[in-house]
């Protein structure tokens, strides 16, 4: 009933394809999951920060699991020198620590601990900027790979950091 009054109400849903409605439906369960069994139902910028760092500390950050994920966020949003028109529309804010993202995007920061801290910033973002309305401003569109990887980064931390039945 809701997908089907979503698809009659809500502006461009019915256009989105199927695979981009599936990735943004799947984000918000796999954030969810994220949320209650790695960051003890409550994520922050700051608290994710604290969590990487307690990563880092502890030795299990792993940075490089989320070079594919890195790797597409470097070429969305910097590229030929610069940032891209995407990237303004992270929203970055002060507690998301956008000079450690800037400097990861550009290729100046190489630690493993601000790489991971970047990919998860950036898909701290997508939630955000899912959850608050600022995705509708352009009706979804074009989200299929940013959930894509963001989603894919989330499955793999909730395997190494979650609290998982088996």
């Amino acid at each position: 009933m809701s997908m089907q009054w979503l698809l009659a109400k809500a502006p461009g849903f019915q256009a989105l394809p199927e695979a981009d409605r599936g990735a943004i439906f799947n984000f918000t369960f796999l954030w969810s999951l994220f949320e209650a069994q790695v960051m003890g139902n409550f994520a922050r910028a700051d608290l994710i920060c604290a969590k990487i760092d307690e990563w880092r500390d502890s030795g299990t950050l792993d940075a490089d699991q989320y070079g594919a994920e890195l790797a597409y966020f470097q070429h969305r949003y910097y590229a030929n020198g610069g940032f891209t028109h995407h990237y303004p529309h992270l929203h970055l804010r002060p507690a998301d620590q956008p000079g450690i993202v800037q400097s990861v995007l550009d290729g100046s920061n190489t630690a493993p601990r601000d790489r991971l801290l970047t990919v998860m910033m950036i898909v701290w973002r997508f939630r955000n900027n899912l959850f608050h309305g600022e995705k509708w401003a352009y009706q979804l569109q074009g989200q299929l790979s940013n959930f894509t990887h963001a989603n894919a980064a989330l499955m793999r931390l909730l395997e190494q950091h979650g609290q998982l039945a088996n």
